[in-house]
Protein backbone atom coordinates (compact mmCIF):
# COMPACT_ATOMS: atom_id res chain seq x y z
CA UNK A 1 0.00 0.00 0.00
CA UNK A 2 1.48 3.59 -0.47
CA UNK A 3 2.04 6.05 1.47
CA UNK A 4 -0.22 8.72 2.68
CA UNK A 5 1.35 12.34 1.65
CA UNK A 6 1.44 13.07 5.36
CA UNK A 7 3.37 10.19 6.13
CA UNK A 8 5.64 9.93 3.35
CA UNK A 9 9.30 11.14 3.84
CA UNK A 10 10.32 14.57 2.50
CA UNK A 11 11.15 14.22 -0.91
CA UNK A 12 13.99 16.98 -2.30
CA UNK A 13 14.35 18.02 -5.76
CA UNK A 14 17.29 20.24 -6.90
CA UNK A 15 17.43 23.54 -9.54
CA UNK A 16 19.30 22.09 -12.39
CA UNK A 17 21.98 24.83 -13.32
CA UNK A 18 21.24 25.46 -17.27
CA UNK A 19 21.37 28.48 -17.24
CA UNK A 20 24.90 30.73 -16.81
CA UNK A 21 25.11 32.69 -13.49
CA UNK A 22 24.01 30.39 -10.84
CA UNK A 23 21.27 30.56 -8.73
CA UNK A 24 22.14 33.71 -7.01
CA UNK A 25 22.73 37.30 -9.09
CA UNK A 26 25.95 37.87 -7.57
CA UNK A 27 29.83 38.36 -8.28
CA UNK A 28 30.90 35.69 -5.47
CA UNK A 29 32.69 32.86 -7.00
CA UNK A 30 29.81 30.08 -7.83
CA UNK A 31 31.79 26.73 -8.29
CA UNK A 32 29.08 25.66 -10.71
CA UNK A 33 28.23 25.33 -14.57
CA UNK A 34 25.52 25.91 -17.09
CA UNK A 35 27.29 23.03 -19.38
CA UNK A 36 25.90 19.64 -20.36
CA UNK A 37 29.27 17.37 -19.00
CA UNK A 38 28.73 19.61 -15.99
CA UNK A 39 24.92 19.21 -14.99
CA UNK A 40 25.28 15.00 -16.16
CA UNK A 41 28.09 14.96 -13.40
CA UNK A 42 25.53 16.96 -11.12
CA UNK A 43 22.66 14.73 -11.54
CA UNK A 44 24.25 10.97 -10.80
CA UNK A 45 25.64 12.83 -7.91
CA UNK A 46 22.13 13.98 -6.45
CA UNK A 47 20.23 11.02 -7.41
CA UNK A 48 22.90 9.10 -5.22
CA UNK A 49 22.57 11.75 -2.50
CA UNK A 50 19.03 11.49 -1.47
CA UNK A 51 17.56 14.07 -4.84
CA UNK A 52 14.27 12.69 -6.53
CA UNK A 53 13.81 15.09 -8.57
CA UNK A 54 15.58 18.41 -10.56
CA UNK A 55 14.07 20.69 -12.19
CA UNK A 56 15.39 22.16 -15.85
CA UNK A 57 14.67 25.83 -15.97
CA UNK A 58 13.79 27.97 -18.86
CA UNK A 59 15.11 31.12 -20.54
CA UNK A 60 14.50 31.59 -23.83
CA UNK A 61 16.57 34.86 -24.30
CA UNK A 62 20.01 36.25 -23.17
CA UNK A 63 18.82 38.16 -20.04
CA UNK A 64 19.81 39.39 -16.55
CA UNK A 65 23.04 37.85 -15.94
CA UNK A 66 21.65 35.07 -17.40
CA UNK A 67 23.37 35.18 -20.70
CA UNK A 68 23.38 31.10 -21.61
CA UNK A 69 20.99 28.78 -21.40
CA UNK A 70 20.50 25.22 -22.55
CA UNK A 71 16.71 24.57 -23.45
CA UNK A 72 14.74 22.63 -20.91
CA UNK A 73 12.99 19.98 -22.44
CA UNK A 74 15.92 18.74 -24.78
CA UNK A 75 18.30 19.41 -21.47
CA UNK A 76 16.08 16.97 -19.25
CA UNK A 77 15.89 14.05 -21.52
CA UNK A 78 19.86 14.27 -21.63
CA UNK A 79 19.48 14.00 -17.76
CA UNK A 80 17.51 11.51 -18.22
CA UNK A 81 19.09 8.98 -20.04
CA UNK A 82 22.32 9.93 -17.89
CA UNK A 83 20.38 8.61 -14.83
CA UNK A 84 18.60 5.45 -13.32
CA UNK A 85 16.12 6.95 -10.69
CA UNK A 86 16.25 10.85 -10.97
CA UNK A 87 12.75 11.97 -12.32
CA UNK A 88 13.39 15.30 -14.52
CA UNK A 89 11.04 18.71 -14.70
CA UNK A 90 10.76 20.51 -17.82
CA UNK A 91 9.85 24.19 -17.63
CA UNK A 92 7.59 25.25 -20.66
CA UNK A 93 5.77 27.92 -21.15
CA UNK A 94 2.07 28.21 -23.12
CA UNK A 95 2.01 30.75 -25.46
CA UNK A 96 5.25 29.75 -27.12
CA UNK A 97 4.79 26.05 -26.59
CA UNK A 98 1.29 24.13 -28.16
CA UNK A 99 0.28 21.05 -25.86
CA UNK A 100 -0.37 19.04 -28.47
CA UNK A 101 3.36 18.95 -29.03
CA UNK A 102 4.55 19.14 -26.10
CA UNK A 103 2.41 15.94 -25.51
CA UNK A 104 4.10 14.37 -27.93
CA UNK A 105 7.76 15.01 -26.66
CA UNK A 106 6.54 14.60 -23.42
CA UNK A 107 5.40 10.42 -24.28
CA UNK A 108 8.66 10.06 -25.88
CA UNK A 109 11.00 11.30 -23.62
CA UNK A 110 8.85 9.06 -20.98
CA UNK A 111 9.09 5.88 -22.35
CA UNK A 112 13.00 6.82 -23.32
CA UNK A 113 13.19 7.42 -19.29
CA UNK A 114 11.38 4.59 -18.15
CA UNK A 115 8.43 6.85 -16.86
CA UNK A 116 10.54 9.69 -15.12
CA UNK A 117 9.51 12.74 -17.08
CA UNK A 118 7.36 15.64 -15.85
CA UNK A 119 6.63 18.96 -16.52
CA UNK A 120 6.27 22.45 -15.20
CA UNK A 121 3.94 24.61 -16.33
CA UNK A 122 5.20 27.93 -16.09
CA UNK A 123 2.22 30.69 -17.02
CA UNK A 124 4.85 33.43 -17.43
CA UNK A 125 6.58 36.85 -15.87
CA UNK A 126 9.48 37.58 -19.10
CA UNK A 127 7.46 40.18 -21.08
CA UNK A 128 10.67 41.15 -23.27
CA UNK A 129 10.74 37.48 -24.19
CA UNK A 130 7.43 36.95 -25.59
CA UNK A 131 7.79 40.64 -27.51
CA UNK A 132 11.22 39.96 -28.87
CA UNK A 133 10.07 36.69 -30.04
CA UNK A 134 6.38 38.78 -31.48
CA UNK A 135 4.62 36.84 -29.76
CA UNK A 136 1.02 38.01 -27.77
CA UNK A 137 1.58 39.24 -24.05
CA UNK A 138 -1.14 38.57 -21.80
CA UNK A 139 -1.50 40.14 -18.54
CA UNK A 140 -1.68 38.19 -15.44
CA UNK A 141 -4.63 36.20 -14.77
CA UNK A 142 -5.12 36.06 -18.91
CA UNK A 143 -2.28 34.18 -18.52
CA UNK A 144 -2.67 31.78 -16.01
CA UNK A 145 -6.47 30.86 -18.17
CA UNK A 146 -4.44 30.01 -20.90
CA UNK A 147 -2.47 28.18 -18.58
CA UNK A 148 -4.86 26.18 -16.69
CA UNK A 149 -6.62 25.32 -20.59
CA UNK A 150 -3.22 24.40 -21.55
CA UNK A 151 -2.51 21.89 -18.20
CA UNK A 152 -6.64 20.29 -19.51
CA UNK A 153 -5.55 19.87 -22.99
CA UNK A 154 -2.06 17.86 -22.09
CA UNK A 155 -3.64 15.51 -19.59
CA UNK A 156 -6.54 15.16 -22.07
CA UNK A 157 -4.15 14.19 -25.15
CA UNK A 158 -2.07 11.97 -22.87
CA UNK A 159 -5.13 9.81 -20.85
CA UNK A 160 -7.80 10.01 -23.69
CA UNK A 161 -7.83 8.83 -27.01
CA UNK A 162 -9.91 10.60 -28.82
CA UNK A 163 -9.30 14.29 -26.80
CA UNK A 164 -11.45 16.88 -26.96
CA UNK A 165 -11.31 20.55 -25.81
CA UNK A 166 -13.23 23.75 -26.80
CA UNK A 167 -11.53 26.57 -25.41
CA UNK A 168 -10.64 30.34 -25.45
CA UNK A 169 -6.87 29.90 -26.57
CA UNK A 170 -7.08 25.91 -27.55
CA UNK A 171 -9.06 23.91 -29.99
CA UNK A 172 -8.53 20.37 -29.53
CA UNK A 173 -10.56 18.00 -31.77
CA UNK A 174 -10.47 14.07 -31.62
CA UNK A 175 -6.60 14.05 -30.88
CA UNK A 176 -5.64 10.77 -30.24
CA UNK A 177 -1.70 10.62 -29.22
CA UNK A 178 -0.22 6.89 -29.38
CA UNK A 179 2.53 5.93 -27.76
CA UNK A 180 0.62 7.08 -24.82
CA UNK A 181 2.88 7.57 -21.82
CA UNK A 182 3.97 5.17 -19.21
CA UNK A 183 1.22 5.03 -16.53
CA UNK A 184 0.19 3.71 -13.15
CA UNK A 185 -2.77 3.64 -10.85
CA UNK A 186 -0.33 5.91 -8.42
CA UNK A 187 0.64 8.34 -11.82
CA UNK A 188 -1.93 7.75 -14.86
CA UNK A 189 0.62 10.34 -16.77
CA UNK A 190 3.48 12.61 -16.27
CA UNK A 191 3.59 14.63 -13.44
CA UNK A 192 2.55 18.42 -13.78
CA UNK A 193 3.88 20.78 -11.72
CA UNK A 194 3.34 24.55 -11.68
CA UNK A 195 4.09 27.25 -9.74
CA UNK A 196 3.11 31.10 -8.79
CA UNK A 197 1.99 32.77 -5.52
CA UNK A 198 -0.87 35.02 -6.59
CA UNK A 199 -4.29 34.16 -6.03
CA UNK A 200 -4.82 33.08 -9.65
CA UNK A 201 -2.10 30.74 -9.71
CA UNK A 202 -3.39 29.01 -6.28
CA UNK A 203 -7.16 29.11 -7.56
CA UNK A 204 -5.83 26.87 -11.01
CA UNK A 205 -3.30 24.56 -8.83
CA UNK A 206 -6.46 23.07 -6.79
CA UNK A 207 -8.58 22.72 -10.07
CA UNK A 208 -5.74 21.12 -12.23
CA UNK A 209 -2.34 20.57 -10.96
CA UNK A 210 -0.36 17.51 -9.38
CA UNK A 211 1.83 19.93 -7.73
CA UNK A 212 1.94 23.73 -6.93
CA UNK A 213 5.80 25.28 -6.55
CA UNK A 214 5.79 28.39 -4.32
CA UNK A 215 8.66 30.63 -4.44
CA UNK A 216 10.51 30.95 -0.94
CA UNK A 217 8.55 31.26 2.16
CA UNK A 218 8.29 31.78 6.30
CA UNK A 219 6.35 29.52 7.98
CA UNK A 220 3.39 31.45 8.01
CA UNK A 221 3.38 31.81 4.55
CA UNK A 222 2.89 28.47 3.62
CA UNK A 223 0.65 27.88 5.83
CA UNK A 224 -2.10 30.06 4.13
CA UNK A 225 -0.99 29.77 0.39
CA UNK A 226 -1.70 25.65 1.12
CA UNK A 227 -5.05 26.33 2.87
CA UNK A 228 -5.99 28.39 0.03
CA UNK A 229 -4.65 25.68 -2.79
CA UNK A 230 -6.42 23.03 -0.74
CA UNK A 231 -9.46 24.90 -0.33
CA UNK A 232 -9.45 25.32 -4.19
CA UNK A 233 -9.24 21.47 -4.78
CA UNK A 234 -12.02 20.67 -2.54
CA UNK A 235 -14.47 23.40 -4.33
CA UNK A 236 -13.00 21.39 -7.64
CA UNK A 237 -14.07 17.79 -5.82
CA UNK A 238 -10.38 16.77 -6.65
CA UNK A 239 -7.39 15.70 -4.57
CA UNK A 240 -5.32 18.89 -3.32
CA UNK A 241 -1.74 19.27 -5.23
CA UNK A 242 1.00 18.26 -3.60
CA UNK A 243 3.30 21.16 -2.23
CA UNK A 244 6.71 22.13 -3.15
CA UNK A 245 8.80 25.38 -1.80
CA UNK A 246 11.52 26.94 -3.10
CA UNK A 247 15.09 27.23 -0.50
CA UNK A 248 18.24 28.31 -1.09
CA UNK A 249 20.65 25.63 1.06
CA UNK A 250 23.44 26.99 2.64
CA UNK A 251 24.51 24.43 5.22
CA UNK A 252 27.94 24.61 6.80
CA UNK A 253 30.06 23.37 9.59
CA UNK A 254 28.96 26.64 11.93
CA UNK A 255 25.99 29.02 12.16
CA UNK A 256 28.32 31.90 11.78
CA UNK A 257 30.20 30.45 8.42
CA UNK A 258 26.42 30.01 6.63
CA UNK A 259 25.59 33.29 8.00
CA UNK A 260 28.81 34.75 6.52
CA UNK A 261 28.37 33.23 2.92
CA UNK A 262 24.90 34.80 3.02
CA UNK A 263 26.05 38.14 3.75
CA UNK A 264 28.75 38.41 1.27
CA UNK A 265 26.22 36.76 -1.26
CA UNK A 266 24.25 39.80 -1.06
CA UNK A 267 27.04 42.11 -0.42
CA UNK A 268 28.35 41.19 -3.64
CA UNK A 269 25.02 41.30 -5.57
CA UNK A 270 24.86 42.27 -9.02
CA UNK A 271 22.97 45.47 -8.44
CA UNK A 272 22.10 46.40 -12.03
CA UNK A 273 21.40 42.72 -12.75
CA UNK A 274 19.07 42.21 -9.51
CA UNK A 275 17.49 45.88 -10.66
CA UNK A 276 16.48 45.01 -14.07
CA UNK A 277 15.81 41.64 -12.71
CA UNK A 278 13.30 43.76 -9.96
CA UNK A 279 11.81 45.93 -12.99
CA UNK A 280 10.72 42.93 -15.40
CA UNK A 281 9.35 40.75 -12.18
CA UNK A 282 6.99 42.64 -10.29
CA UNK A 283 4.94 43.90 -12.41
CA UNK A 284 3.88 40.54 -12.61
CA UNK A 285 2.40 40.78 -8.90
CA UNK A 286 1.33 44.61 -9.46
CA UNK A 287 -0.70 43.70 -12.56
CA UNK A 288 -3.14 41.55 -10.62
CA UNK A 289 -6.48 43.13 -8.64
CA UNK A 290 -5.26 42.01 -5.20
CA UNK A 291 -1.23 42.39 -5.74
CA UNK A 292 -0.76 39.05 -4.39
CA UNK A 293 1.70 38.02 -7.25
CA UNK A 294 4.87 36.61 -7.14
CA UNK A 295 7.87 39.10 -6.17
CA UNK A 296 5.23 41.46 -5.09
CA UNK A 297 6.65 42.63 -1.87
CA UNK A 298 10.00 40.87 -2.40
CA UNK A 299 13.24 43.09 -1.48
CA UNK A 300 16.96 43.76 -3.34
CA UNK A 301 17.96 41.19 -1.01
CA UNK A 302 15.23 38.50 -1.35
CA UNK A 303 15.56 38.91 -5.59
CA UNK A 304 19.30 38.22 -4.90
CA UNK A 305 18.20 34.90 -4.83
CA UNK A 306 15.65 35.01 -7.70
CA UNK A 307 12.87 32.83 -6.60
CA UNK A 308 13.05 33.92 -2.72
CA UNK A 309 15.30 31.22 -1.74
CA UNK A 310 16.54 32.84 1.12
CA UNK A 311 13.12 33.26 2.73
CA UNK A 312 12.66 30.01 3.47
CA UNK A 313 15.26 30.13 6.13
CA UNK A 314 17.16 26.85 4.80
CA UNK A 315 20.86 28.89 6.10
CA UNK A 316 23.07 26.99 9.25
CA UNK A 317 23.79 23.60 10.67
CA UNK A 318 22.98 20.62 9.21
CA UNK A 319 20.82 20.50 12.51
CA UNK A 320 18.90 23.53 12.32
CA UNK A 321 18.35 22.75 8.59
CA UNK A 322 17.17 19.79 9.40
CA UNK A 323 14.90 20.85 12.09
CA UNK A 324 13.48 23.16 9.78
CA UNK A 325 13.07 20.84 7.01
CA UNK A 326 11.03 19.14 8.91
CA UNK A 327 9.49 22.06 10.60
CA UNK A 328 7.96 22.94 7.14
CA UNK A 329 7.15 19.16 6.53
CA UNK A 330 4.91 19.51 9.43
CA UNK A 331 2.93 22.68 7.78
CA UNK A 332 2.51 20.60 4.55
CA UNK A 333 5.63 20.66 2.39
CA UNK A 334 6.04 17.59 0.78
CA UNK A 335 9.09 18.60 -1.61
CA UNK A 336 11.48 21.19 -1.08
CA UNK A 337 13.47 22.49 -4.17
CA UNK A 338 17.26 23.27 -3.36
CA UNK A 339 19.49 25.88 -5.10
CA UNK A 340 23.33 26.06 -3.96
CA UNK A 341 26.07 28.19 -4.35
CA UNK A 342 28.87 25.19 -4.94
CA UNK A 343 26.70 22.36 -6.47
CA UNK A 344 28.86 19.08 -6.40
CA UNK A 345 30.19 19.89 -2.93
CA UNK A 346 27.17 21.20 -1.37
CA UNK A 347 24.94 18.12 -3.11
CA UNK A 348 27.10 15.80 -1.36
CA UNK A 349 27.55 17.55 1.57
CA UNK A 350 23.54 17.65 1.95
CA UNK A 351 23.30 13.89 1.39
CA UNK A 352 26.15 13.15 4.05
CA UNK A 353 25.35 15.75 6.83
CA UNK A 354 21.42 16.72 6.43
CA UNK A 355 19.80 14.24 4.94
CA UNK A 356 20.45 11.40 7.28
CA UNK A 357 19.43 14.12 10.11
CA UNK A 358 15.84 14.91 8.36
CA UNK A 359 15.45 10.85 8.21
CA UNK A 360 16.00 10.49 12.07
CA UNK A 361 13.57 13.81 12.77
CA UNK A 362 10.87 11.93 10.55
CA UNK A 363 11.14 9.06 12.57
CA UNK A 364 11.07 10.36 16.20
CA UNK A 365 8.02 12.28 14.92
CA UNK A 366 6.43 8.96 13.40
CA UNK A 367 7.74 7.21 16.74
CA UNK A 368 5.82 10.03 18.96
CA UNK A 369 2.45 9.47 16.59
CA UNK A 370 2.26 5.97 17.11
CA UNK A 371 3.28 5.91 20.97
CA UNK A 372 0.24 8.78 20.95
CA UNK A 373 -2.35 6.73 19.32
CA UNK A 374 -1.69 3.97 21.61
CA UNK A 375 -3.65 3.73 24.09
CA UNK A 376 -2.25 3.78 27.56
CA UNK A 377 -1.01 0.79 29.14
CA UNK A 378 -1.32 -1.30 26.06
CA UNK A 379 1.56 -2.33 23.83
CA UNK A 380 1.52 -2.31 20.03
CA UNK A 381 0.03 -4.96 18.55
CA UNK A 382 3.27 -6.04 16.65
CA UNK A 383 4.43 -6.38 20.45
CA UNK A 384 1.85 -8.64 21.82
CA UNK A 385 2.81 -11.19 19.27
Amino acid sequence: MSESPAQAPARFAYWVPNVSGGLVTSTIEQRTDWGYDYNRKLAVLAENNGFEYALSQVRYMASYGAEFQHESTSFSLALLLATERLKVIAAVHPGLWHPGVLAKLGATADHLSGGRFAVNVVSGWFKGEFTALGEPWLEHDERYRRAEEFIRALRAIWTEDHAELAGDFYRIRDFSLKPKPLNSPARPHPEIFQGGNSTAARAMAGRVSDWYFSNGKDFDGVTEQIRDVRASAAAAGRPAPRFGLNGFLIARDTEAEAREVLREIIAKADTEAVRGFGAAVQQAGQSTADRTGMWQDSSFEDLVQYNDGFRTGLIGTPEQIAERIVAFKRRGVDLFLLGFLHYLEEVEYFGERVLPLVRELEAREEGHEADAATPAGRAPAAARH
